[in-house]
């Protein structure tokens, strides 16, 4: 015997159609390519600190900003997207245009030497901040 589509299956679907879909935050990160690359040459698992350190730092100081408080709530949703900086002149000045435009971020400086290596935003919806990210690529 046929079994059509039944009533339970439509209302299920009317339901999610109409639900508010939760909104997705993504934390950008921005790292210099060129500390990969002679005359640097940092091992991966030190460039992976750098990002680390610059993610965690943006959390920690937006905490109480709402996205932020939201994105922390769904640890099994988080998503992070890294993107390539191709040396630090590039970095500073991506932070700089960030700064004019109020999107909240931290630049980390490894110390002691205080380089800039990484920038990491905190998490928003991806639409309020491709506009200032559109240019750099994927970290490979």
């Amino acid at each position: 015997m046929h079994r059509g589509v039944g009533p339970v299956f439509l209302l299920g679907r009317k339901m999610a159609a109409s639900s508010a879909e939760p909104q997705i935050l993504v934390q950008y990160l921005v790292l210099r390519k060129d500390l990969s690359q002679a005359p640097f040459s940092w091992p991966a698992g030190a460039l992976v600190a750098q990002a680390c350190h610059a993610a965690t730092a943006a959390l920690h100081i937006h905490r109480d900003h709402p996205h932020t408080a939201a994105y922390l709530r769904e640890l099994g949703r988080m998503r992070k997207v890294v993107l390539e900086a191709p040396d630090e002149t590039t970095l500073k000045l991506l932070a700089e245009t960030l700064q004019q435009k109020n999107i909240d971020h931290m630049l980390w400086l490894e110390q002691p030497e205080n380089i800039a290596t990484c920038i990491a935003l905190r998490p928003y919806p991806k639409e309020e901040v491709n506009k200032y990210l559109k240019k750099f690529r994927l970290f490979t």
